[in-house]
């Protein structure tokens, strides 16, 4: 069983098992993690479904694209190295173990 750890802004910690394929969004709305709004359903053309990825991490995941990237400069909460969206983000078993901040905001 493969997990992904969320963290809330308040500090609050949700482990969550994975299904392969869905994206980091999908399975935060699917299982009611707070602070993901995902305003445009995952067509990454909103920053809403930011996140920080432990930077342990970042490796493992596909370079961020430029239409990740140009988002991501106008996301509410601050942008960090470490920043993607998350539906941006596929699920796969080798991620068991990830962990993931919620900003403080979204919007």
């Amino acid at each position: 069983m493969a997990v992904v750890h969320f963290i809330t802004s308040t500090g609050d910690r949700r482990s969550i098992e994975i299904d392969p394929g869905q994206s980091l969004m999908q399975l935060a709305t699917a299982n009611l993690v707070p602070g993901i709004e995902a305003s445009c359903g995952g067509y990454c053309s909103c920053a809403t479904c930011h996140v920080y990825v432990d930077p342990a991490w970042a490796d493992k995941l596909p370079p961020i694209s430029e239409d990740e990237n140009d988002l991501l400069d106008g996301a509410a909460a601050e942008r960090l190295p470490n920043s993607r969206l998350s539906c941006q983000v596929k699920l796969t078993e080798d991620l068991d173990g990830i962990s993931i901040t919620i900003p403080d905001r979204q919007s």
